[in-house]
């Protein structure tokens, strides 16, 4: 029958623990002892590079020799991480002499202590132990954590505001599209939604995997054609949170990248509602990276622009420099400009960069519909048109779009 172990939390904040071994083991557990506060003496002739990092940010103390009797003084937690098990062994007898607990990575029944499969979850340390089976401990963990990111268990907590009656928002950032590129932070807020106020572009997938109780509010803002008010939105957010309802705001990228989130914030916090934001994956670099075009790339491109077309260059309201934009030779990606696409180029063109800079369209990135077209600056705007590119679609200016010959 497996060894019973007694599961306790210790308080190492401020407390000299000693690691003996810079290795792979041991930098796998110097994070969690880093974190918890614990004053961290590393023993070891040689670290590997992650361990050595630490050492010089100053999260750690690492003793650059090899292990000797009475390194352990004054220590109140011990773990032996060498590849020696001489070395282990010895460690461990210092530590029952001293009465203190110690972690043998290589044989852990011969130590006093077991680290256990651990994990975060919203505030909470997670841990497993299975008696001596670490890949059981391993699944058992990863499961439960899934099932309190996904919803399927629950910590009954309330979230923030809800004690005093008040609900609270979070502004979540859902990715370019394809729902496996939500955060997890995202994933596991949009679990707990009462209310989920989500736009067009926001992975529309996630909303059928809501429980039929919560409400979806349609927040579509659809190029061109019918939108909702922003007026509209804030006062949406603000009603249901004060209602006493968790509101998850879903929107499409990150929701700081020309997607108005700032404002959400702004209305929620004047009004009193407590917000949380949730970054996304950004469309603007992840849908090229998803068609072999890298932003940037040593030797071809130094800077990236990100800017919006939503307004057209020259136009009174604009605040973008299309004659300096022009001079730049790196990056440039164009977020909504495919109906404007043509004044685009004209201005570029006429501000001196070459017609011949490779382009590179990208309509409805990472989702079963992207559509990828290849162009050049002078030719980009017919190309669009004879091709019946729509938006969403992320164009990219600039030598970085024609790498995708490299790959053959």
């Amino acid at each position: 029958m497996p060894e019973e172990h007694y599961l306790v939390g210790l308080d190492l904040t401020g407390r000299r623990v000693v690691v003996v071994g810079g290795g792979v083991v041991a930098q796998r557990r110097l994070p969690r002892l880093v974190g918890a506060g614990a004053i961290v003496d590393v023993i070891a002739p040689h670290t590997t590079p992650a361990v050595e990092g630490m050492a010089d940010a100053g999260e750690l103390t690492w003793h650059q020799r090899r292990y000797t009797e009475g390194d352990l003084e004054g220590a109140w937690y011990v773990l032996a991480c060498t590849d020696d098990s001489a070395v282990n062994a010895a460690v461990c007898e210092e530590a029952e002499r001293r009465t203190i607990f110690c972690v043998r990575a290589d044989a852990g029944e011969q130590g006093t202590a077991v680290t256990p499969a651990s994990g975060e979850y919203e505030g909470l340390l997670v841990g497993v132990l299975s008696g001596g089976e670490p890949l059981r401990s391993a699944a058992v963990r990863d499961g439960l954590l899934d099932a309190l990111r996904e919803g399927r268990v629950t910590d009954s907590a309330p979230v923030a505001g809800e004690a005093s009656g008040m609900g609270s928002v979070a502004l979540v950032g859902g990715g370019p599209g394809d729902p496996e590129l939500i955060t997890v932070a995202g994933r596991r807020l949009l679990a707990r939604a009462d209310v989920v106020v989500a736009d067009r572009l926001a992975p529309r997938e996630l909303l059928d995997d809501l429980p039929p109780q919560v409400e979806v509010v349609d927040a579509a803002k659809i190029p061109y054609g019918r939108a909702a008010s922003q007026d509209v939105i804030n006062a949406t957010l603000i009603e249901r949170a004060k209602a006493g309802k968790f509101v998850v705001r879903l929107k499409g990228g990150d929701p700081y990248l020309f997607g108005r989130g700032f404002e959400e914030v702004i209305a929620c916090a004047q009004a009193g509602v407590p917000i949380t934001v949730v970054p996304g994956i950004t469309s603007a670099f992840s849908v090229p990276a998803l068609a072999d075009i890298p932003v940037t790339h040593r030797g071809v491109s130094h800077e990236v622009v990100v800017v919006s077309g939503h307004i057209a260059p020259r136009h009174e309201q604009s605040l973008v420099d299309w004659d300096a934009l022009a001079k730049l030779r790196g990056t440039i990606v164009l977020m909504m400009g495919v109906e404007r696409i043509r004044q685009f180029a004209d201005a570029l063109l006429a501000g001196g960069r070459p017609a011949e800079t490779p382009v590179g369209v990208v309509q409805d990135g990472s989702t079963r519909r992207q559509r990828v077209l290849r162009s050049t600056l002078d030719a980009v705007a017919d190309d669009i048109a004879a091709e019946g590119i729509r938006p969403p679609a992320v164009i990219v200016i600039g030598p970085v779009a024609g790498l995708h010959e490299e790959l053959g």
